[in-house]
Protein backbone atom coordinates (compact mmCIF):
# COMPACT_ATOMS: atom_id res chain seq x y z
CA UNK A 1 0.00 0.00 0.00
CA UNK A 2 2.78 2.43 0.86
CA UNK A 3 4.48 1.94 -2.50
CA UNK A 4 1.23 2.52 -4.33
CA UNK A 5 0.65 5.74 -2.39
CA UNK A 6 4.08 7.16 -3.28
CA UNK A 7 3.61 10.31 -5.35
CA UNK A 8 5.55 10.69 -8.58
CA UNK A 9 9.13 11.82 -8.01
CA UNK A 10 11.62 12.51 -10.78
CA UNK A 11 14.13 9.70 -11.08
CA UNK A 12 12.36 7.48 -8.52
CA UNK A 13 11.16 3.95 -9.17
CA UNK A 14 9.27 2.11 -6.42
CA UNK A 15 9.34 -1.68 -6.40
CA UNK A 16 6.91 -3.24 -3.95
CA UNK A 17 5.65 -6.54 -2.68
CA UNK A 18 8.59 -8.83 -3.40
CA UNK A 19 9.20 -10.01 0.16
CA UNK A 20 11.88 -12.71 0.14
CA UNK A 21 11.99 -12.44 -3.67
CA UNK A 22 13.67 -9.06 -3.34
CA UNK A 23 16.97 -10.58 -4.51
CA UNK A 24 15.49 -10.58 -8.03
CA UNK A 25 15.84 -6.80 -8.10
CA UNK A 26 19.62 -7.23 -8.17
CA UNK A 27 19.30 -8.81 -11.60
CA UNK A 28 18.29 -5.43 -13.05
CA UNK A 29 21.54 -3.77 -14.20
CA UNK A 30 20.13 -0.26 -13.98
CA UNK A 31 19.35 -0.71 -10.29
CA UNK A 32 22.79 -2.07 -9.49
CA UNK A 33 24.35 0.97 -11.19
CA UNK A 34 21.93 3.53 -9.69
CA UNK A 35 23.71 6.14 -7.56
CA UNK A 36 21.42 5.40 -4.60
CA UNK A 37 18.91 2.76 -3.61
CA UNK A 38 16.58 3.04 -0.63
CA UNK A 39 14.74 0.28 1.18
CA UNK A 40 11.82 0.58 3.57
CA UNK A 41 10.21 -2.48 5.08
CA UNK A 42 8.54 -3.65 8.26
CA UNK A 43 10.56 -3.43 11.45
CA UNK A 44 10.36 -7.04 12.57
CA UNK A 45 12.70 -9.99 12.35
CA UNK A 46 11.55 -10.99 8.87
CA UNK A 47 11.67 -7.40 7.63
CA UNK A 48 15.28 -7.09 8.78
CA UNK A 49 16.14 -10.39 7.07
CA UNK A 50 14.55 -9.20 3.82
CA UNK A 51 16.60 -6.00 4.09
CA UNK A 52 19.73 -8.15 4.39
CA UNK A 53 18.77 -10.14 1.27
CA UNK A 54 18.08 -6.91 -0.61
CA UNK A 55 21.48 -5.55 0.38
CA UNK A 56 23.12 -8.74 -0.89
CA UNK A 57 21.55 -7.98 -4.29
CA UNK A 58 22.20 -4.21 -4.11
CA UNK A 59 25.23 -3.60 -1.86
CA UNK A 60 24.85 0.20 -1.73
CA UNK A 61 21.26 -0.06 -0.43
CA UNK A 62 20.30 2.28 2.42
CA UNK A 63 17.41 1.53 4.74
CA UNK A 64 15.01 4.20 5.94
CA UNK A 65 12.58 4.06 8.87
CA UNK A 66 13.99 0.69 9.97
CA UNK A 67 15.98 1.87 12.97
CA UNK A 68 15.51 1.74 16.73
CA UNK A 69 14.34 5.35 17.04
CA UNK A 70 11.58 4.76 14.46
CA UNK A 71 10.55 1.55 16.20
CA UNK A 72 10.31 3.25 19.60
CA UNK A 73 8.66 6.42 18.26
CA UNK A 74 5.69 4.38 16.97
CA UNK A 75 5.28 2.06 19.96
CA UNK A 76 1.50 2.63 19.90
CA UNK A 77 1.39 1.15 16.37
CA UNK A 78 3.14 -2.12 17.21
CA UNK A 79 1.59 -5.43 16.39
CA UNK A 80 2.70 -9.00 17.03
CA UNK A 81 5.01 -10.86 14.69
CA UNK A 82 3.35 -14.30 14.38
CA UNK A 83 6.53 -16.37 14.04
CA UNK A 84 9.76 -14.45 14.65
CA UNK A 85 12.85 -15.48 12.72
CA UNK A 86 15.59 -16.89 14.92
CA UNK A 87 18.54 -16.66 12.52
CA UNK A 88 21.60 -14.95 13.95
CA UNK A 89 22.64 -11.45 12.93
CA UNK A 90 23.05 -11.25 9.18
CA UNK A 91 26.36 -10.06 7.73
CA UNK A 92 24.95 -7.49 5.30
CA UNK A 93 23.12 -5.52 7.99
CA UNK A 94 24.79 -2.38 9.29
CA UNK A 95 25.67 -2.43 13.02
CA UNK A 96 22.56 -0.36 13.96
CA UNK A 97 20.33 -2.63 11.84
CA UNK A 98 21.90 -5.73 13.37
CA UNK A 99 21.26 -4.26 16.83
CA UNK A 100 17.57 -3.82 15.98
CA UNK A 101 17.35 -7.42 14.76
CA UNK A 102 19.10 -8.71 17.88
CA UNK A 103 16.86 -6.60 20.12
CA UNK A 104 13.74 -7.94 18.42
CA UNK A 105 14.99 -11.51 18.75
CA UNK A 106 15.74 -11.22 22.46
CA UNK A 107 12.45 -9.37 23.13
CA UNK A 108 14.28 -6.25 24.30
CA UNK A 109 11.19 -4.08 23.73
CA UNK A 110 8.53 -6.74 24.31
CA UNK A 111 7.47 -10.10 22.99
CA UNK A 112 7.22 -10.54 19.19
CA UNK A 113 7.34 -6.79 18.46
CA UNK A 114 6.43 -5.79 14.92
CA UNK A 115 6.07 -2.35 13.33
CA UNK A 116 4.48 -2.69 9.93
CA UNK A 117 5.44 0.10 7.55
CA UNK A 118 1.78 0.87 6.83
CA UNK A 119 1.28 1.86 10.48
CA UNK A 120 3.67 4.81 10.26
CA UNK A 121 1.66 7.98 9.52
CA UNK A 122 1.96 8.61 5.79
CA UNK A 123 2.90 12.30 6.12
CA UNK A 124 5.85 11.33 8.33
CA UNK A 125 6.86 8.42 6.10
CA UNK A 126 6.75 10.58 2.98
CA UNK A 127 8.82 13.26 4.73
CA UNK A 128 11.47 10.59 5.50
CA UNK A 129 11.45 9.40 1.89
CA UNK A 130 11.78 12.97 0.62
CA UNK A 131 14.61 13.69 3.07
CA UNK A 132 16.45 10.59 1.86
CA UNK A 133 15.96 11.72 -1.74
CA UNK A 134 17.30 15.19 -0.93
CA UNK A 135 20.33 13.57 0.72
CA UNK A 136 20.76 11.51 -2.44
CA UNK A 137 20.71 14.57 -4.69
CA UNK A 138 23.23 16.44 -2.54
CA UNK A 139 25.54 13.39 -2.37
CA UNK A 140 25.42 12.63 -6.09
CA UNK A 141 28.48 13.94 -7.94
CA UNK A 142 27.73 16.36 -10.78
Amino acid sequence: ITGLALPDRDGVVAIVGLGNGVSLVGKLPWIRSAPRALYWGDVDTHGMAILAVARTAIPHLTSILMDESTLLRYRDAWGDEPVPMRREVIETLTPPEAAVLAGLQRNQWGSRVRLEQERIPWTEALAAVDAALIDTLSATPS
